[in-house]
């Protein structure tokens, strides 16, 4: 296949897997696993688990492997030099500046793999004490962040236009998160209100400030090491010919190694009390008790498995500043789909808003995307 079609192509599919991920991942945050048959809803419990999530998330990349060892086995039955075809693993022919990655190489991917599991637990944490309007309206922060680092570390030149484009994007989704706290009915779960109570102290309005600010803080320094993930892996993917199913794997591999390694300390009893985040046993049971949470989590780790092969192939084939443009894009979709479920509702005419920020982020997209296209 040429360029011109496969790139529309793995936009289009990380938009699609992106958009099953987190609602499945909403979905299973909405699950009761504690006290659910109390008649009073204050003492029922939501599943609120981020390390847990950031493990299924590192779990599904692992899920990359699969594919990779099948094409092996069957190279092997064979009697044949392995080879990785093209149309399989979606591979670009190597350059003569990459190289084969082996040996202490493939450590390298350590690196992006410890940043996204900083940055994926920091949002886990932060939408539980924001919005989900706010918590998309900072996530747009990224295309910025990667726009600058690319600029810095891997030498990319954009042009004013392009600057521009970002900043619309970051405008629209602005304005979606701005419309959707005026829309979105916010139920709160029992443990936020603990929460609350335990972390900040002082009246209820200051309170509430307090705890958005607090969200909203994690969730836009997350940015910054989503952003360092997705520049370091352009550069990893530069200099070595790796295909995109490998790099997802070896990042599952060694987030999940990461995670694993830091499990002995959130079990000491001093640490688990500070926060139900990390009373690790009790999300355990939490997860594995609860068949819809259980089930919810092998959705999600599929989804995420196919999600990160797009991400890293659109990084590959095309950049990282596009990945992270078509990650924002991704919002439109879950909104209208949150829209038919019923999640979030239209009200004319503050929704209004909500489509001018949808429009914004769409038009400085295609802007840039075209752009990128070209050059292809």
């Amino acid at each position: 296949m040429s360029s011109s079609f496969n790139i529309p192509l793995l936009l289009g599919g990380m938009i699609l897997t992106g958009s099953s991920n987190s609602l499945w991942g909403k979905f299973q945050d909405m699950q009761c696993v504690e006290n659910c048959a109390d008649p009073d809803y204050s003492k029922r419990i939501l599943y609120e688990q981020p390390v847990w999530q950031t493990l299924q998330m590192f779990v599904g990349e692992m899920l990359c492997f699969l594919p990779v060892l099948c094409i092996r086995l069957k190279s092997l039955r064979r009697l044949q030099p392995i080879q990785l075809a093209d149309d399989d693993l979606d591979h670009a022919v190597k350059s003569d500046a990459s190289k084969d990655m082996a040996g202490w190489h493939v450590f390298l991917f350590w690196i992006p793999a410890f940043c996204d599991l900083i940055a994926t637990t920091l949002m886990n944490i932060g939408l539980i004490y924001t919005p989900v309007s706010i918590y998309q309206m900072t996530r747009g922060a990224l295309v910025l962040f990667v726009g600058v680092f690319s600029v810095i570390f891997l030498h990319h030149r954009l042009r004013l236009y392009q600057w521009i484009s970002l900043l619309i994007v970051v405008g629209g989704v602005g304005l979606v998160g701005s419309s959707g706290s005026l829309v979105s009915e916010i139920i709160e779960a029992p443990t936020f209100h603990s929460m609350i109570n335990h972390l900040v102290d002082g009246p209820s309005n200051e309170r509430q400030l307090g705890v958005v600010l607090v969200g909203v803080s994690l969730i836009l320094f997350a940015q910054v090491f989503a952003a360092i993930q997705f520049v370091a892996e352009e550069k990893i993917m530069e200099r070595y010919s790796v295909t995109p199913l490998v790099a997802v794997g070896y990042e599952g591999l060694f987030g999940t190694i990461s995670i694993m390694l830091c499990i002995p300390i959130l079990s000491i009893p001093s640490i688990s009390k500070l926060s139900p985040f990390f009373d690790l046993s009790r999300g355990w049971h939490q997860s594995v008790d609860n068949s819809t949470v259980l089930y919810s989590g092998i959705a999600t780790a599929i989804s995420i498995a196919f999600f990160n092969f797009f991400g890293l192939s659109v990084t590959r084939h095309v950049s990282a500043t596009a990945r992270s443009l078509t990650d924002t894009c991704r919002t439109l979709s879950i909104w209208i789909i949150s829209l038919g479920l019923g999640w979030e509702i239209f009200l004319f005419p503050a929704s209004l808003l909500q489509v001018l920020g949808f429009s914004l982020l769409v038009y400085g997209t295609v802007v840039i995307h075209r752009s990128i296209l070209v050059s292809h």
